[in-house]
């Protein structure tokens, strides 16, 4: 069953770069980094640099739901209340049922901050750190589906509903989930997203991972050392027959069965998936106008990518990485990136790859360091994650 074109008829987006569609796009219309030093009062001291939403310390939930207060929810809030974002879902409610509006989330973190924060014995969370965190964190707060499920009652919706966690693709795969629900005819319209907030266990375990930057992330750059973690929330809402600029015309995954934390070192599931995506979306390789790069500014996931992108478009498509605009949002970094691209394709506008000043003289693909107007009509988002699990988006102005 080919899924076939839907609509992006809202969509919001928050992360370091700002609060909402306005400040992110003046950030990276700006061609500057949201990227700053480690200043986690929290967290025991990092020498990193890091992607935080500023203010979000300061947010409060909801009337209602202040019982599942975590880092994760406050910032599913703070971004659900941005570009009108609310209000268009409750007039897909409106026009569909509840029952048939859809929800799709990923996320690999949801609300375990609130538990790190236990064990350690911070103020407000539980006062003995030997004592076993109280039971409503880690059913309300801590569980991978918690923050979903905040989302569903904010927004009141009663259709299908799913949490995606496949590491750094899981809000990307939601689009492709939403996608296989609407075609099947389980709902009519979809709200999918990406919420990963900033937590000790990613901070830490990629540090022993030895894949963090001592300083801001460089993509692609000849001197990249490894990325900058960020944290973001974005939401767009999916219909089949609705009104507005862009589509999603495809997607794709794959796995690559290859290492639990390193790419295939050809990219060959990355290239499945963009194949994938292609197939789809019923175009072929001279349709795509703009790459956003998973370009997480490791070694070797750029190499990779880079060696998946040029052995399925060749070398001319313009590509970027925005990562080191925004950090690697992780979990997030799926709809981050694949509303980057959207934007692109409204502004008809591609974004350059801040911190790179020499690009990676062994890296083949069209790299883009200034951000630049250029039209196009399709635009192709990568998401790749731990484990080898793929996925590729193929975004499309509409006729």
């Amino acid at each position: 069953m080919k899924p076939r074109p839907l609509v992006v008829v809202a969509a919001t987006l928050t992360n370091a770069c700002g609060v909402g569609w306005n400040p992110v796009r003046a950030t990276l219309h700006r061609g500057e980094t949201a990227l700053r030093p480690f200043d986690l009062e929290w967290a025991p001291p990092l020498t990193t640099w890091i992607g935080r939403v500023a203010g979000l310390e300061s947010t409060s939930m909801p009337d209602g739901f202040a019982s599942i207060d975590s880092r994760s929810n406050r910032l599913a809030h703070l971004c659900l209340e941005q570009d009108g974002f609310r209000a268009a879902v409750a007039d897909a409610v409106e026009r569909h049922g509840r029952g048939r509006v859809g929800l799709f989330i990923g996320t690999t973190t949801s609300g375990v901050l609130s538990t790190e924060l236990a064990w350690r014995g911070s103020p407000g969370a539980c006062a003995d750190a030997t004592a076993r965190p109280p039971p409503v964190i880690a059913r309300d707060v801590h569980n991978m589906h918690a923050t979903t499920r905040f989302i569903r009652r904010r927004l009141d919706l009663g259709g299908p509903v799913q949490t995606i966690s496949t590491a750094c693709s899981s809000s990307a795969k939601a689009f492709a989930a939403a996608a296989r629900f609407i075609a099947a005819g389980l709902c009519d319209a979809a709200v999918v997203g990406g919420v990963e907030s900033l937590a000790l266990s990613t901070l830490f375990g990629f540090k022993a991972l030895d894949l963090v930057s001592p300083s801001a992330s460089r993509p692609l750059a000849t001197d990249r050392d490894g990325i900058s973690i960020g944290e973001g929330a974005g939401f767009a809402l999916l219909e089949g027959g609705g009104e507005g600029p862009v589509r999603l015309l495809g997607c794709g995954e794959s796995s690559d069965g290859w290492h639990m934390s390193t790419p295939h070192p050809e990219g060959v599931g990355a290239a499945r998936a963009m194949r994938a995506a292609l197939a789809a979306a019923g175009i072929g390789a001279a349709d795509v106008d703009y790459v956003n790069l998973h370009g997480t500014a490791s070694r070797a996931n750029d190499a990779a990518e880079d060696r998946a992108v040029t052995a399925v478009l060749g070398t001319h498509t313009p590509v970027s990485s925005t990562k080191g605009c925004t950090g690697h949002t992780l979990g997030a970094a799926g709809i981050t990136e694949a509303l980057i691209s959207v934007l692109a394709l409204a502004d008809q506008w591609i974004p350059g790859t801040v911190n790179c000043d020499v690009v990676d003289p062994t890296l083949e693909a069209d790299v883009v360091l200034e951000s630049r107007a250029q039209p196009m009509a399709v635009a192709m988002s990568n998401s790749f994650g731990f484990g080898g699990s793929n996925c590729t988006l193929v975004f499309g102005v509409s006729p």
